[in-house]
């Protein structure tokens, strides 16, 4: 009896369940349409026929500002509610044209929907007199162009700081040699400074170069059938003597002969800075593993270290510019903070991604991932579906 008793409660309370979660969902579909219904007041055809027409933000005032109707976008954005405009900045604008009798226009940084959110959005807000003191107020998306913008600022802003450094260090190394030209020994270890400080200007002018170039549509011009165990040998041996010199072992594993349809030059470049990021990262005495394989028709190369690892909230960073999880370090093994971000877009011109495991203290594994090329029998040729095109810091399980 006990256990029928159950079976009824909990029969009951499904039934509850499911009651107030359908009311809650009709709830919410009644106030959405009564929400658009409050901005879709009668309008004229001509009006309707322009807020149909542009297909950015547009809504149109009555002669009390209250909204008579809204386009999709609009409401998107949330620019109105309950037929009120939800900004200040944009009342403003309306009462200025009331005022002035003149149109108004501004490029405004605006909350994004109800208040409370930290979505920001910039919109070019221009307002202008209709008839029958109505106002249309048409809104124009910047918020793209503002970030593009921004980076690129930062880019060059980076650019100039990460060119002073090997700069400014030269020129100081030039004068310390001349002031010391009679001594021998101290010009020779000033020499062999400048030396490396000019060698790593030319590597950071070249990094800059690339990354320029690989952003270009046609970055891929000429493809042709890679062998990826000649970019592997080939990477390998390009740090082999770093790796020496720091006693870490490089070993290879995984499958052989496998083949990708693109630029081998850069591919092989996309493996060699994560094996020169391994090695930089990875304590003496270590060991650094490349693996490869093909799973679902895309070839993956994997590049597993022992180092320092890296932590979460550096990981969506790692593949920024100039982005350095540890800047002394980094520093003092030369590096650009660009050798990943140019592995990424390497691999996106080849279809494919790079993505990361990484825990501290255990730690990382980059992994190459690109389209594989499957030659058929008779001499044509098969091209995988490339994976998704997301460049990540995952937190899936190690390879």
């Amino acid at each position: 009896m006990g256990t029928e008793l159950d079976v009824i409660v909990a029969a009951l309370v499904g039934l509850l369940v499911g009651a107030v979660a359908t009311w809650a969902f009709f709830s919410s579909e009644k106030e959405r349409h009564e929400e658009v219904a409050e901005v879709a007041e009668d309008v004229s055809p001509e009006e309707a026929a322009m807020l149909a027409a542009f297909h950015e933000s547009a809504l149109i005032l009555g002669p009390g500002d209250e909204v008579l109707r809204a386009n999709a976008p609009a409401l998107q954005f949330g620019l109105a509610r309950h037929r009120k405009l939800v900004h200040s900045e944009i009342e403003d604008l309306v009462s200025r044209l009331r005022s002035t009798g003149h149109a108004q226009a501004a490029e405004l940084d605006l909350q994004r929907g109800r208040a409370g959110t930290s979505s920001k959005i910039h919109l070019a807000v221009s307002v202008a007199p209709l008839a029958r003191d109505r106002v249309v107020v048409l809104g124009r998306d910047l918020t793209a162009a503002r970030r593009l913008d921004q980076t690129r600022r930062d880019f060059v802003a980076n650019v100039s700081h990460e060119l002073k450094t090997p700069v400014g260090a030269i020129g100081l190394l030039a004068e310390t040699v001349a002031e010391y030209a009679d001594e021998p020994d101290v010009v020779a270890r000033f020499s062999e400074q400048m030396g490396r400080e000019a060698s790593r200007l030319a590597t950071l002018v070249q990094e800059i170069i690339d990354l320029s170039r690989l952003q270009e549509p046609d970055a891929l011009v000429e493809s042709s059938v890679v062998d990826m165990d000649a970019v592997v040998a080939e990477a390998i041996d390009r740090v082999r003597i770093e790796a020496e010199a720091h006693s870490i072992e490089v070993v290879t594993g995984g499958q052989n002969g496998l083949q990708v349809l693109g630029n081998e030059n850069l591919l092989t470049t996309a493996v060699r800075n994560l094996l020169e990021n391994a090695v930089h990262y990875s304590p003496d005495n270590s060991k650094v593993s490349v693996g490869m394989r093909a799973v679902d028709g895309v070839v993956r190369v994997a590049v597993v270290d022992q180092g320092i690892g890296i932590a979460p909230e550096a990981q969506d960073r790692v593949f920024e510019r100039f982005y350095r999880v540890d800047t002394a370090r980094s520093r003092a093994t030369g590096g650009t903070g660009l050798g990943l971000s140019i592995v990424k877009h390497i691999a996106a011109d080849h279809g494919g991604e790079v993505t990361l495991w990484s825990k501290p203290g255990r730690g990382s594994t980059f992994t190459l991932a690109v389209p594989q090329f499957i030659p058929t029998e008779n001499g044509g040729e098969v091209l995988t579906p490339p994976p998704p095109a997301t460049t990540t810091a995952s937190q899936r399980s190690r390879p």
